[in-house]
């Protein structure tokens, strides 16, 4: 049976989103997925067409695709710590979101991931992951044994996550951030691209270099 699935966000990560839902579709020679078209805000996308899917409108319309299921594809670095009231703009439960994971993945059958969650090509997760709801993992991401991956996380391409690491929630990792065993990050940080995290990072708070330091905090308020 084939399971429509309704894009948030008309950005890069939303078309290789839909490009993923493709290559699944190709992977298991059937159409599994089908790709109803994206919402988006921004009014000025509104009717635009990527790779055969229209923008349909805002995410206030979500409640008129009744046998939709929907994934976000917002989480850029001026949105991340924003997601959770961006996907809250739907007012769909959280069993309306739906998982993909990339054929090329390799995910542990021991790891436990959430819904909405988003893996792309090449992502390597290893044994007792668990991954929360509303995360997205981008190419070739290494994420190793027992991390702990905040809903609503955002993790760019090339970030490699040593053991028993936890990330909180709504936080953004860089491209090819690198980031050491047992480290916590707090929520609503951002871990700026190529950074090397080798002690943990507090709440809201942007970190840059090799090794990572303060730079600034974020405009995230976090409520623990």
């Amino acid at each position: 049976m084939t399971q429509k699935i309704l894009i948030l966000g008309a950005g890069g990560n939303s078309i290789d989103i839909l490009d993923t839902l493709n290559d699944l579709n190709a992977a298991r020679g059937e159409r599994v997925y089908e790709c109803v078209g994206f919402l988006d805000d921004d009014a000025e996308q509104w009717g635009r067409e990527i790779l055969g899917a229209r923008v349909l409108g805002g995410l206030d319309r979500a409640s008129q695709y009744a046998d939709s299921f929907f994934v976000n594809g917002i989480a850029g670095i001026n949105s991340f710590w924003r997601k959770r009231e961006i996907i809250a703009r739907t007012q769909m439960p959280r069993e309306r979101f739906a998982t993909l994971i990339h054929p090329t993945a390799s995910v542990s059958r021991t790891a436990q991931i959430g819904n909405g969650v988003v893996i792309f090509q090449n992502v390597t997760i290893t044994s007792n992951v668990v991954i929360g709801d509303h995360v997205i993992v981008l190419p070739q991401t290494v994420i190793s044994h027992d991390n702990v991956i905040g809903d609503y996380t955002s993790i760019a391409g090339g970030v490699a996550i040593s053991g028993n690491v936890r990330v909180g929630e709504a936080c953004y990792l860089g491209a090819n951030a690198s980031i050491k065993d047992g480290v916590v990050i707090g929520a609503g940080s951002l871990i700026g691209m190529g950074s090397v995290v080798l002690k943990n990072v507090a709440a809201n708070t942007v970190v840059v270099g090799n090794p990572a330091r303060e730079l600034r905090k974020t405009r995230l308020v976090h409520n623990a």
